[in-house]
């Protein structure tokens, strides 16, 4: 495959980088068209490790032998394009030393929530978190702690989102998700015999540390938006309100550690 040297940035070619914002990017009206971008090497295999389609490489000049060899061989006829440092960072908005490597790359087709909880005992809810570190962040935890899903409200940062999929370091690929609005996602989770856990700071609520918690066969943990939690109408929707016990005067901690501390304590046994 020829590499491509980028001089300007007015250009068409490498408009995939530069042009599209991440609205435009998803397209939800026309899942053929919507892409995302892996950033990083390690990010970039994890995404070919798992199927996804990739449509163009940018790639820093001076990895290019070596590092670069084994991505540009992995992804075939695909165009490759390079610049100095320099011009690099006036595409991206962002200095591509550390990353050196991104790849926009087809969306998968959406899931149904259905198929999310299936077979799962473990779900993670995610609820009005509008950060992509954030659920980034969850994302991993989630499918390092045992948690076997993700169901998102529509107001939740897409998960596609290039820092969200930069911080999951590939679990948006592996983690079985999908969007769902909130009186479905409920229904769904009753029907399917989850017991609703919601995190939040009110009382009286049970401690996350409660054996009889992790005893439950399947679990859905609600999580909510930094600023403000879970809505109200969540909450009553929720069978038990939890929240983890806390030392020195602290009385959270960010979603994505909450999160985290969650997923492990109500990981299944057996």
């Amino acid at each position: 495959m020829p590499i491509v040297e980028i001089d300007r940035l007015d250009g068409p070619a490498p408009g995939l980088f530069y042009h599209l914002t991440d609205a435009q990017l998803r397209s939800r009206q026309e899942t053929q068209k919507a892409v995302f971008i892996a950033e990083g090497p390690k990010v970039v295999l994890s995404a070919l490790d798992a199927g996804m389609e990739p449509l163009s490489l940018l790639i820093r000049r001076k990895m290019i032998p070596g590092p670069g060899a084994e991505i540009i061989a992995r992804c075939g006829d695909i165009p490759v394009y390079t610049a100095d440092d320099e011009t690099l960072s006036q595409l991206t908005g962002f200095r591509l030393q550390r990353a050196w490597v991104l790849c926009a790359m087809r969306r998968p087709a959406a899931r149904e929530a259905e198929t999310v909880v299936a077979d799962a005992r473990r779900i993670a809810v995610l609820e009005g978190i509008n950060e992509p570190s954030n659920v980034g962040a969850i994302f991993r935890s989630a499918a390092a702690l045992g948690v076997d899903g993700v169901l998102l409200t529509p107001s939740c940062s897409d998960p596609w989102h290039r820092r969200a999929v930069r911080v999951c370091m590939g679990a948006v690929f592996q983690l079985p998700w999908a969007y769902a609005e909130e009186e479905k996602l409920f229904s769904l989770l009753k029907r399917n015999r989850f017991r609703v856990l919601g995190m939040a700071l009110r009382d009286p609520c049970r401690a996350l540390d409660d054996p009889a918690l992790r005893r439950c066969r399947r679990l859905a943990v609600c999580l909510g938006t930094e600023d403000t939690g879970l809505t109200e109408e969540t909450i009553r929707r929720c069978d038990d309100i939890v929240k983890i016990p806390m030392a020195a005067g602290i009385d959270s901690l960010n979603v994505a550690a909450a999160a985290a501390v969650a997923f492990w304590q109500l990981r299944p046994r057996a």
